[in-house]
């Protein structure tokens, strides 16, 4: 069922360069009749190893851009000497998405290609909306993802919001935007009808449906009528029934037994301890909200269709009797593919190790506010500060629960010591601060043009990029703004690539792709002044420099839409 729900699409790519695509071409050029493939135990299938590998440091950007190891160049070739005939193939490589060599030479550190860098400032920067994209989807066009978040099914009000609920829920909205920024077919369950609920999502930029939108012609299907059908087409006797009923506490419907489902159906990847199943008329909701979500969406064809579950791992075992019951109750839960995404426990280190989730951000608000007020004084004050200091706090909520695995323990650091200024390079307002230190950039440029020191600026095509030799320039292009597409298809192929009921997803790419493209940038605008003086001769390079500014502002600003952050223009 899943390999027909996951049928990929073999569409044309668009004509940007690929580091993926050109690891790929690379490795098939070096091992096509080079390397015996290496057999995968327990699988039909054998995969060649990886041979290159990209460099992200300045200190090997200076002279190579791909390596081939000579320790597997030995295991490749006699005396691990390349032949100069697959050199000049690997240097001509020609292919989709694949960057131009300008060199390819074989050194003591194995054989090393660098790509014809002044084509590539052109070829990328000519065209820097197409580097702010996600890869295209492989997934068909008519495939649908739904985004079951499961805290917000239990979350009545503000005090159901625990720490590990605040994760999963900021986890399931990045999800779903990244999803969107590919052209998925995505939807988020469940609704959320609590308002004090609904304005805390408003104040974290949260998106979520009020209320679900169902078809009319969609029946209302009882749960519980079917679910005692259920019970008594299993039961031996109607004295089993009874007896199974008499002792259940009295906000239980009925005792259901999982285990033998699980193995009639031969269903693989559960915890083998789920067994009884104490069933409660709100888990009876939770299915209903489930079965019309996949009716509204994909009644016709459910194959095509896969729900996630976006779960705590203290509720992921009770999650787990969910998905086997509503496989019990419903034909289309039998259908449709499930997941299970489970984000690791959220623990806090202060004076309130049992804090929750509207406190938290209380207390980082407070602390962003204070930490402003030390380093800019009495002028921090009114709406405009009021709205910095709101999307900071933002900022360094999400990025304290989205820069790491989900699957991780979070430990969040809750002393009064503990620092939300944006002099921490792997914080969320670090990222802020860099943000709007490029926002200052262009309207300083604007400014002067008004004043007549600068002249307005150029057509794309007018623009001349040969001057961009400064190494922290190919930096930001070769390892964030090239390599930008990949980062937001990391999901999709999370979900392309996963097996069994469990996923994994790289969730943190995003916020680790802006720490670093921060702090790169940060080194890099603090050693160049890129508006120089008003002088003619210098013009050619400011704006082939402000051209790189822009596709690394556009970089960030797409970034911080996945985790819907604003950026900011000052602070």
């Amino acid at each position: 069922m899943e390999t027909e729900a996951l049928t990929v699409v073999d569409e044309k790519r668009p004509s940007t360069y690929s580091l993926s695509a050109t690891v790929a071409a690379l490795n098939k050029a070096l091992v096509r009749l080079q390397l015996v493939p290496i057999s995968i135990p327990g699988s039909q299938k054998s995969v060649s190893p990886a041979v290159w590998f990209k460099e992200n440091s300045p200190k090997n950007l200076r002279t190579r851009d791909f390596l081939a190891p000579s320790g597997i160049l030995q295991n490749l070739f006699s005396n691990g000497q390349v032949p100069e005939d697959i050199k000049e193939e690997v240097k001509t490589l020609k292919s989709q998405g694949v960057l131009p060599f300008q060199k390819c030479v074989q050194t003591e550190a194995g054989l090393q290609v660098q790509v014809e860098r002044p084509r590539v400032f052109s070829d990328v920067l000519s065209n820097v909306h197409l580097y702010t994209k996600a890869t295209d989807t492989m997934l068909r066009s008519d495939y649908k993802v739904i985004l079951n978040c499961v805290p917000l099914h239990g979350c009545r009000n503000l005090e159901d919001l625990s720490l590990s609920h605040l994760r999963a829920i900021l986890v399931t909205s990045h999800i779903y935007e990244v999803f969107q920024k590919q052209g998925l077919n995505v939807l988020l369950t469940p609704a959320v009808i609590s308002e004090e609920v609904k304005n805390i999502l408003q104040q974290l930029r949260v998106n979520w449906p009020s209320r679900l939108c169902v078809s009319s012609s969609c029946d209302h299907v009882s749960f519980k009528q079917v679910l005692e059908e259920y019970i008594s087409s299993e039961a031996t006797s109607l004295d089993d029934i009874v007896q199974d009923n008499s002792s259940l506490p009295e906000n239980v419907l009925h005792k259901v037994h999982l285990k033998s489902f699980i193995e009639k159906k031969k269903l693989e990847g559960y915890d083998p301890n789920l067994n009884i199943f104490l069933v409660q008329e709100e888990n009876l909701k939770h299915l209903t909200e489930l079965h019309q979500t996949v009716y509204e969406c994909c009644s016709e064809n459910p194959q095509k269709c896969t729900i996630i579950h976006i779960v705590c791992c203290e509720e992921e075992f009770k999650q787990q009797k969910m998905d086997i019951l509503w496989r019990i109750l419903d034909p289309l839960a039998q259908t449709v593919t499930q997941k299970h995404l489970v984000c690791g426990s959220v623990k806090a280190t202060g004076s309130d190790p049992h804090i929750g989730g509207v406190q938290f951000i209380q207390v980082r608000k407070a602390q962003m506010k204070k930490a402003s007020v030390m380093k800019y004084g009495h002028i921090v004050q009114g709406d405009s500060w009021d709205n910095i200091i709101s999307t900071m706090t933002l900022a360094t909520i999400k990025f304290e629960m989205l820069s790491t695995a989900h699957r991780s323990l979070l430990t969040l650091d809750l002393t009064e010591d503990a620092s939300v200024s944006t002099k921490g390079t792997k914080s969320g307002a670090f990222v802020m601060y860099n943000c709007a230190r490029l926002a200052t950039l262009f309207e300083s440029y604007n400014k002067s043009v008004e004043q007549g020191l600068y002249p307005k600026f150029p057509v794309t095509e007018a623009l001349n990029y040969s001057s961009l030799r400064e190494e922290g320039e190919w930096l930001l292009l070769f390892n964030y703004i090239i390599p930008f597409p990949d980062v937001l298809g990391q999901l999709e192929r999370s979900l392309r690539d996963a097996s069994g009921i469990r996923l994994t997803a790289n969730i943190e790419v995003v916020c680790k792709h802006l720490i670093s493209l921060s702090m790169d940038f940060s080194s890099y605008y603090n050693r160049i002044h890129i508006l120089g003086e008003p002088l003619p001769h210098l013009f050619s390079q400011m704006f082939a420099r402000l051209q790189l500014m822009k596709a690394v502002r556009n970089v960030f600003h797409t970034a911080l839409e996945t985790l819907q952050i604003p950026p900011l223009n000052q602070i």
